[in-house]
């Protein structure tokens, strides 16, 4: 049994990726923002017992800080920290350089790295050593996105800092192998999220289901069970490795 943070896990990726490690006997800390409801929603999904709760704004080093600190005291030390909390793309965070205002493209770089980077880049550092303190074979997964090596024309501050993500899990991997910690990248393409029913119940729906030949998008349940496997034992030599999870609908060389 292990000791699981998973951030952003109020719904979504994140909420299957706490169900795949409470399903598999681990501990898990459900980390949300602003959603408790939806949080309770997810602890109250979770099989198994010793599960919690936590609270904590990513955009603020102090509490990043404490939440790490609750976050282990509850779970019994944590072994596994899935950063995937992320300021996502929608409608109101769209920035197109061609048309938007300077004030909003300033806002929306500001936020998404934030949250996206240096959200989880401190909260790596405050979980790593602790992990390093108690000399755990720890594991750290990090949500990237496909829009990192494919582009975000519409969102380049979120596409910018996926791909930061990416490059930061890569040197952290080297840094923390001595100590026997793994780190690892997911990069999904387009999941059926409750955020994205909207779109791809409606005009664009079947242009996004039409990227992959396989002919639909990715479900949260397939980016947690490769979530659950980066996390596992098993997995510790694809340290420093970037999994995509697009359904060939984007394939980089």
């Amino acid at each position: 049994m292990r000791g699981v943070l998973v951030t952003g896990a109020s719904k979504g990726i994140g909420r299957a990726i706490a169900v795949a490690f409470a399903a598999a006997g681990d501990r898990v800390a459900v980390h949300y923002g602003g959603d408790h409801g939806g949080a309770a929603t997810t602890l109250a999904a979770l099989a198994g017992d010793g599960h919690v709760m936590v609270q904590g704004d990513l955009t603020d080093p102090d509490r990043i800080a404490d939440l790490a600190a609750e976050a282990d005291a509850a779970v019994g030390g944590i072994d596994v920290l899935v950063n995937n909390a992320a300021a996502a793309p929608s409608v109101g965070t769209a920035h197109p350089i061609d048309t938007a205002s300077y004030g909003d493209w300033r806002r929306s770089w500001r936020e998404m790295v934030e949250v996206n980077l240096f959200g989880a880049a401190d909260l790596t550092f405050c979980v790593a050593r602790r992990m390093i303190e108690r000399g755990v074979p720890g594991r750290i997964v990090n949500v990237g996105s496909r829009g990192a090596f494919r582009g975000e024309p519409d969102f380049p501050a979120y596409g910018a800092s996926k791909a930061a993500l990416h490059a930061f899990g890569q040197s952290i991997a080297i840094s923390l192998a001595p100590h026997g910690i793994s780190v690892t990248s997911v990069a999904p393409g387009f999941v059926s999220t409750e955020r994205q029913q909207a779109k791809l119940t409606g005009p664009a729906g079947d242009g996004l289901r039409g990227q992959s030949p396989f002919g639909r998008v990715g479900t949260p349940e397939e980016i947690a069970a490769a979530v659950h496997y980066l996390a596992s034992p098993d997995a510790a030599w694809a340290s420093g490795a970037v999994l995509d999870l697009n359904g060939a609908s984007y394939l980089r060389t």
